[in-house]
């Protein structure tokens, strides 16, 4: 028989209830889905993945939804001081707009959704002699290979604690890292180990983060005590089809009319008290209308960043967010914008055959790789060495008005927080509706004037989308190639700048 965790009984290893705890009335809050283009006509791409989607959007013209002010336990990395990285992400909730007619396909779509859906936890050290080395794992015969490079990132004996977030084939994992001082000539003074998981989605990670961060702190002081963790594993494994493909079985169909008008927008939950998407405005600035712009085009972007790798994956996942669609039928031929996260030497292979993908990485050899990214991200210089995208990195116009409003609204937003202690709207949501209704407004105008007898884009229907008709030509044209606008002619009054 499996021994239990030291720490507390079962049912405590996850950060809140399980859905099936909830009622309909509360169904919508601490859920998650993943960034991604919505995918109307068929429903969604496969739940698995994590490519879980919307598109049933908010209308343009609604008030941001209520969001609960609680958070879960905080995540700990280390970062230098005084830098925003430091803090981690705080709960982001919303409540759903299901009507009462549809609660029962609701409930059957959250108890499919939240089932656990763990395929190996694991368990990496650092040996002085032989480097990254998988301590041990369950099961026994899983395919791990390569993940102790995951699970502790280079570099990261420079930090403390970290968290990280990452892709292993069609699985994602999260890790938790610690670095513990030892009086040991032979670990040379240090001991440095990492707990993880993997999932066949990231969306539900973030469920794990405080057992993970227990656990590892549990191997630092006791190495080889695994029976907390074998005791977690045989709780929450998932079940695979027997076809070996490494799915979980996909979502019923008959769920998915029930999910299509969930939320309002997709969330990863994370743990952070200054928030994910507020932190991520403030890192970038105005840059974040660039990085929107190649989100949008569904470019491959590479951000670089020394440890702590947490809050990079936090960025990965906000870059995501900034290409939501939520109008149907929009973007069925576009490549998903998908995350890879943390990635290192040993994914150069997987990235060479990606067509989009936004990961984070904190070897700085990637920067030689100019055939694996179009987009390459340091800190905060965003560039490329693809002359054709260059000009897409200059701010137009309309970008910087954008990113005032932004500003504004933001602005309103906390001094109503702060005045009328209204905590029903939250940063998070604001980030995301906007650049969802961004996104919405543009593709609706390219819908309308494809349909309209004369196909033509001017400058005011260009204006309309909320773009400027000269310094967003290059970013226009390239948009109506990809998405398949090809019927729709341009003004000869937008010249180029």
């Amino acid at each position: 028989m499996v021994e239990r965790s030291d720490r507390a009984p079962l049912l405590d290893w996850e950060e809140i209830p399980s859905a099936e705890k909830l009622s309909g009335a509360t169904y919508g809050k601490d859920r998650l889905g993943s960034p991604s283009n919505s995918r109307a006509s068929s429903g969604c791409t496969a739940p698995g993945f994590g490519w879980s989607t919307s598109p049933g959007g908010p209308n343009p013209s609604r008030s941001v939804s209520d969001a609960d002010d609680s958070s879960a336990p905080a995540a700990t990395s280390s970062t230098p001081t005084g830098s925003d990285d430091a803090l981690h992400l705080e709960t982001e909730e919303h409540l759903s707009d299901l009507g009462v007619r549809e609660v029962s396909l609701e409930d059957r779509m959250v108890k499919w959704e939240e089932k656990d859906q763990i395929v190996s936890v694991f368990v990496v050290t650092f040996n002085t002699r032989s480097g990254n080395m998988l301590e041990w794992c369950l099961p026994k015969d899983m395919d791990l290979e390569g993940v102790e490079f995951k699970a502790i990132a280079s570099g990261s004996h420079r930090v403390t604690t970290d968290f990280i977030y990452f892709r292993k084939s069609c699985y994602f994992g999260l890790a938790c890292f610690a670095n513990m001082a030892v009086e040991s000539a032979v670990e040379r003074g240090a001991r440095m180990k990492s707990v993880g998981i993997l999932s066949p989605s990231y969306t539900l990670l973030y469920r794990y983060m405080s057992f993970l961060e227990h656990q590892v702190r549990l191997q630092l002081q006791s190495p080889g005590h695994y029976s907390p963790l074998e005791a977690f594993y045989e709780d929450k494994r998932a079940l695979l089809p027997s076809g070996g493909d490494g799915v979980v079985t996909a979502c019923p169909a008959h769920a998915w009319g029930a999910a299509l008008n969930h939320s309002m927008h997709p969330e990863m939950k994370i743990t952070h008290p200054a928030g994910c998407m507020s932190q991520f405005i403030r890192f970038f600035g105005e840059q974040i209308m660039v990085l929107w712009k190649l989100a949008l085009l569904r470019k491959r972007i590479l951000i670089f960043s020394p440890p702590p790798v947490g809050v990079v994956c936090y960025r990965v996942y906000c870059c995501c967010c900034l290409a939501n669609i939520s109008i149907p039928g929009v973007g069925m031929a576009v490549p998903e914008f998908r995350p890879f996260f943390y990635v290192n030497v040993a994914d150069i292979s997987a990235l060479e055959n990606e067509l989009s993908y936004v990961a984070c990485t904190t070897e700085k050899i990637f920067e030689e790789k100019k055939d694996l990214y179009d987009v390459y991200v340091d800190n905060q210089n965003v560039k490329t060495y693809r002359e054709g995208l260059k000009p897409l990195l200059r701010l137009s116009t309309a970008d910087r008005d954008k990113y005032r409003k932004l500003t504004e609204q933001r602005q309103m937003l906390l001094y109503s927080q702060e005045e009328n202690g209204d905590c029903g709207s939250s940063e998070e949501d604001l980030f995301i509706l906007f650049f969802l209704e961004q996104n919405n407004r543009i593709f609706q105008t390219l819908s309308e004037v494809a349909g309209s007898p004369d196909p033509t884009l001017t400058q005011e229907t260009v204006r309309a989308m909320g773009l400027d008709p000269h310094g967003d030509r290059l970013f226009l044209l390239h948009l109506l190639e990809i998405y398949g606008y090809d019927t729709l002619l341009l003004s000869d009054l937008l010249c180029c700048s």
